[in-house]
């Protein structure tokens, strides 16, 4: 039985020893989980195909962030997550609860794990969990029957044969109803500017401009974090992704980046575009624009607040009060 090292034991080293690909099923995953372990995986120069079973999907249904993040590894057209990830929820029959990992070589089966730890980086790095090694063909029938009761999550009939949550709206719910009672005043939360602390202005060629230079996507951008935040433990270490869902229920899988292992700023791994985008977006510009201070004035305010839920899960407020 594994209890310790279990990230690296069950989900690193049998690839290290030659398998290709992994088939997994597990009663809860989160997209954070998979973005990260595909990256650690192409960090290594290992090559490895990863096949996801959601399982509780019938009766808890799932988050529009994680649905999201899902479908944005699928069809990303980065080296780590090109072509290297496949998701299925199961959709009928009863819920699955099963924590199965089935690693492959030259198509057979290499080595499986059976245990307690969801595919998720709490389960992974922050709980108690077990996993043990099992040699019983049964798997591959198992595997197969649930595979047949699931739903791809890039087909367009997944949300509506499983229930997919809105996360801004239960973020919102919490934060801004219950401030009656105080309630969003003890959830741990940064303000972080989206201004340069030298002359209070949006850097030219960083932050929401960080692509506003030659031969780079003029979308590009990332959050540069103040030193008291980035030398807090309120957002994880890199390389840990973590997902942000946004005021206006958009989400994005995001990890610090820059400067030294701390990671001095907030970027999207799976596209540096996709903040800008965001921004611009909101501030009624167009892709690929300049973004001024102006424009920040004329919005109704210059930063963002992060409130923390979990060691993976924020919520960022950029909501107008204008």
């Amino acid at each position: 039985m594994i209890y310790t090292n279990l990230y690296e034991e069950v989900l690193i080293k049998p690839c290290q020893e030659g398998a290709d690909s992994l088939k997994i099923i597990s009663g809860y995953a989160t997209s954070t989980m998979a973005s990260a372990h595909l990256e650690d995986l192409h960090a290594k120069h290992l090559d490895a195909r990863i096949t996801l079973l959601v399982g509780m999907c019938p009766s808890d249904g799932l988050s529009m962030s994680n649905h999201h993040g899902f479908q944005s590894i699928v069809n990303s057209n980065t080296d780590a997550f090109k072509e290297r990830f496949r998701c299925s929820y199961i959709y009928q029959g009863p819920p699955v609860h099963s924590k199965l990992y089935i690693w492959y070589k030259n198509r057979g089966i290499y080595k499986a794990f059976i245990g307690s730890a969801n595919y998720t980086r709490n389960a992974f790095y922050q709980q108690r969990e077990s996993l043990a090694e099992i040699s019983d063909q049964n798997i591959e029938q198992y595997y197969q029957i649930l595979e047949g009761d699931s739903i791809f999550c890039n087909q367009p009939e997944a949300e509506e044969l499983i229930c997919v949550h809105n996360d801004g709206n239960y973020y919102r719910k919490h934060l801004h109803e219950d401030r009656h009672i105080g309630f969003a005043e003890t959830v741990p939360h940064v303000t972080v500017s989206l201004l340069s602390s030298r002359n209070r202005e949006v850097q030219s060629r960083g932050g929401l401009n960080w692509g506003q230079r030659p031969g780079r996507e003029p979308n590009q951008a990332y959050i540069q974090l103040p030193p008291e935040v980035y030398n807090s433990d309120f957002f994880p270490k890199a390389p840990q992704h973590f997902r942000v869902v946004t005021d206006d229920s958009k989400y994005f899988i995001c990890r610090r980046a820059e400067k030294d292992e701390q990671g001095q700023t907030i970027h999207t791994p799976l596209n540096n575009s996709l903040l800008g985008e965001y921004f611009r977006n909101r501030l009624g510009l167009p892709n690929g624009a300049f973004v001024t201070r102006q424009d920040l004035d004329r919005y109704g305010r210059t930063n963002v607040i992060f409130y923390k839920f979990d060691n993976d899960e924020y919520y960022m407020d950029f909501s107008s009060p204008v």
